[in-house]
């Protein structure tokens, strides 16, 4: 398998991960709340990695921890939380689709800090993607009146993070494999998160209901798949490609995610889906080459 195989192949796989996540995380919240959600996604994540790729933590050097800290609060332990209480605010479909903004972030914070040069038809992009963007949350303010949508700011502050992780990664980290990073990333993260799952007096008040049992079955599947191989993969995927398409996988989260929010009940327009394809519009034109 050539190098363009293998980047479309694991393009395919996040996203059929990561668009089942949103109904993951959908679920575990009936039995957890969010702030468990998020600690014990990391905790599991971070015990499951040490035991396959503590090995791989020989990899890195001196120079590189200051930037596996950086991505590892950029790229998992805000956003999770971030995450965690934006969809139990608002639909999981369409926490989803704001994530589709990450590709759009990371042009612009790669051209202001990064120093990569885009073309005008991808800034066009950018603001199509914008257009569409506010459209879906305005009409699902209509569509779902008892939603609060100013959870929405928090998917947008997730993209950020990931947008400033993926191009952080392609620079500085290029030379140490895919699982020495997020090895490293988890081993930062597993104190921190524990403290956290500590602070919710989880193991005080755990009570092993079906509900809550069911709930924490959910989180191990999301933490083990979603979070620790799939960043695997994703870094991988970082290394052979540029930090653009990388982050592209969240413009194909979405149809996973509207399909499994379809089959949970949940309830999208005709204007949403609407705006969902002017999304992706931009999201054409930013990856679109002459």
């Amino acid at each position: 398998m050539n190098l363009q195989q293998k980047k479309w192949l694991y393009l395919g796989m996040l996203s059929l991960v990561w668009g089942s996540s949103f109904i993951l995380m959908k679920k575990a919240l009936i039995g957890l709340t969010p702030i468990q959600v998020g600690a014990l996604r990391m905790v599991i994540a971070a015990i499951f990695l040490m035991l396959i790729g503590f090995k791989s933590l020989k990899q890195i050097q001196k120079r590189h921890y200051k930037f596996i800290i950086l991505t590892s609060f950029l790229s998992t332990f805000f956003p999770v939380f971030l995450f965690a209480y934006a969809v139990n605010g608002i639909d999981s479909s369409i926490a989803s689709i704001l994530n589709s903004l990450t590709p759009f972030n990371t042009l612009i914070f790669g051209a202001l800090i990064f120093g990569y040069t885009f073309k005008k038809q991808q800034l066009i992009g950018i603001f199509i993607g914008l257009i569409g963007t506010v459209l879906l949350i305005l009409n699902g303010a209509n569509l779902n009146p008892d939603q609060n949508y100013w959870f929405a700011i928090l998917v947008v502050l997730a993209s950020f993070g990931y947008a400033l992780n993926v191009n952080i990664v392609k620079k500085y980290l290029h030379d140490i494999s895919a699982l020495s990073i997020v090895t490293g990333n988890f081993l930062v993260l597993i104190i921190p998160a524990f403290v956290v799952l500590l602070s919710t007096d989880f193991f005080s008040t755990f009570q092993p209901t079906e509900t809550r049992l069911t709930a924490l079955g959910y989180i191990t599947i999301l933490a083990i798949f979603g979070t620790g191989i799939a960043k695997i993969f994703y870094n991988k995927m970082v290394h052979l490609a540029s930090p653009v398409f990388a982050s592209s996988v969240t413009y194909l989260i979405p149809i996973v995610a509207v399909f499994w929010g379809y089959l949970d009940g949940e309830e999208l327009s005709v204007i949403q889906l609407f705006a969902g394809l002017i999304i992706l519009l931009g999201v054409y034109l930013v990856n679109k080459k002459k």
